[in-house]
């Protein structure tokens, strides 16, 4: 186990990725990185015209943010990245094995209002595509889903008490 956290923050668009990843780097002073940053002008073209991403569009841009993870997995860091599928993850976790996965779930009704009131490529009309293709944390997989419903720092307790991580290092 590496001595500070490397985790990414997943789960579909609108339910506060980018607020608890924030959170969370702070509290251990470490890197944080917004997966939508790392996505090519044509995928963030493809959603803002509300037309989801294929696998093909997702390769290329989760090779990317594997790669911010092994660069980071000695210092630690935290990137928000939907990483939908258990197929995603995989590429992620083979680039930086000791990620962990923080995963946000919430009512579609909240998580809808959320992204019908924020600037944003990401429509609300692929809230549904994207509740499709999500396939939740598997039990051999390192992480935890959790309610959108506290607030990120809540959320960030609540992780980090399940994940055993300390300043000092993890369990």
């Amino acid at each position: 186990m590496g001595a500070t956290p490397l985790v990414v923050v997943m789960g579909i668009s609108g339910v506060g990725k980018s607020a608890v990843g924030h959170e969370l780097a702070d509290r251990f002073g470490v890197n944080y990185a917004d997966g939508d940053d790392f996505h090519s002008p044509s995928n963030i073209a493809k959603m803002s015209a509300g037309t989801p991403l294929t696998d093909d569009d997702r390769w290329p841009w989760l090779e990317d943010i594997g790669r911010w993870l092994a660069v980071h997995g000695a210092d630690g860091g935290v990137i928000s990245c939907s990483a939908l599928k258990r197929a995603y993850r995989d590429v992620l976790t083979d680039a930086a094995p000791r990620t962990m996965f923080l995963h946000l779930t919430g009512d579609h009704d909240l998580i809808k209002s959320r992204m019908d009131h924020r600037e944003h490529f990401m429509p609300s009309s692929l809230l549904e595509s994207q509740e499709k293709t999500l396939e939740p944390l598997q039990d051999d997989e390192r992480g935890w889903a959790f309610d959108i419903t506290p607030s990120p720092g809540q959320i960030v307790d609540e992780f980090i008490k399940k994940s055993e991580l300390t300043k000092e290092g993890t369990a």
